[in-house]
């Protein structure tokens, strides 16, 4: 039995919101009031995404992101990596995290043999970091990047590109990639901050983000991913790590898209701009059997839509949510 669609895409890659709370507000995420953020008992319980995950695991998914929000607000998460540490069907275990409360847990980190960590880190500027981010936990998060890095855990940067605040860091981000092997991402910015698209002086697009690049290098070299990779992926010569960029918004990889989602309340989603398939949440609650869950999930996934576009049209015009809500 396993997870795959219409369109002959095998289902391995779950990205899973812990919760829709954050410590951090950044600008196109969530307004600076924050979202209206849920009741607890609305949120799947950590034993609900633990069944979850293994039911979706016999049927073939073997990587698991774990976002947010952000994943470290959410008590006895670090508890919760340990139980999943005990799937055997799950080759990675991934987190996207801010990294301003995940400092004193890299060691357990690594001990649980978490496989890689994406920080997200908008600027390398105290005063522009807290202008994205409405907090001041520059220092932090920075002290965060520093030990990650010198950790056993694969590191990604992701940094969102946002025409009028950190264009003009994104070669300082690519020349982090020279002497540390590090993944740095630039992703393509969404329209999900929770109140509407905001305005934007230019369109920083994949080809726009890339072209600057050239620009600025004599060389850059094409890195083979692999097929259904979120990125496309460059370094510069001799450099040891390298740089990628993510068409999040312009929507070009969704033709080996492997990936499904679901919400922190246990809404499931087949792509990032569908409006939601089913609560996962209610159906549990109503006594689901694993049996009737796998059923469910595959009659689910067999209608994932061809691309993100055709997603978006099921939907109308309401993409106002936030990012935090949807998971990242």
């Amino acid at each position: 039995m396993q997870l795959t669609d219409k369109f002959g895409r095998k289902i391995s890659y779950l990205r899973l919101a812990i919760t829709d709370r954050c410590n951090l507000r950044c600008q196109y995420c969530m307004p600076a009031h924050g979202i209206d953020i849920v009741n607890r008992t609305a949120l799947l319980s950590y034993k609900e995404m633990y069944r979850i995950i293994r039911v979706l695991s016999e049927l073939g998914v073997n990587k698991v992101r774990l976002t947010g929000g952000e994943p470290f607000v959410r008590r006895d998460f670090v508890n919760f990596l340990e139980s999943l540490s005990f799937n055997d069907k799950l080759q990675e275990i991934n987190i996207t995290t801010n990294g301003a409360l995940i400092s004193n847990h890299i060691k357990k980190l690594e001990d649980l043999n978490i496989n890689a960590i994406n920080l997200s880190i908008d600027s390398l500027q105290k005063e522009k970091f807290a202008q994205i981010t409405r907090r001041d936990v520059f220092e932090n998060v920075y002290d965060t990047f520093e030990k990650l890095e010198k950790s056993n855990l694969k590191l990604k940067l992701n940094v969102v590109v946002q025409s009028g605040f950190n264009t003009d860091e994104i070669i300082d981000f690519v020349e982090l990639s020279k002497e540390k092997d590090i993944a740095v991402r630039f992703i393509e910015e969404m329209p999900f901050n929770g109140k509407g698209q905001r305005e934007m002086q230019e369109v920083w697009d994949f080809n726009k983000i890339i072209n600057h690049i050239k620009a600025n290098y004599s060389q850059v070299e094409h890195v083979i991913s692999k097929k259904s990779s979120t990125s496309r992926n460059f370094k510069i010569p001799n450099y040891k790590g390298t740089f990628g960029i993510i068409p999040a918004f312009t929507r070009t990889i969704c033709n080996d898209c492997d990936r499904i989602r679901i919400t922190a309340t246990g809404m499931f989603k087949n792509c990032l701009f569908d409006g939601g398939v089913f609560n996962v949440r209610d159906f549990i609650r109503d006594g689901a059997s694993d049996d009737e869950l796998k059923e469910l999930f595959i009659k689910t996934v067999h209608k994932k839509p061809e691309n993100g576009f055709i997603a978006e049209a099921s939907r109308g015009n309401d993409v106002s949510e936030s990012m935090s809500t949807i998971g990242g």
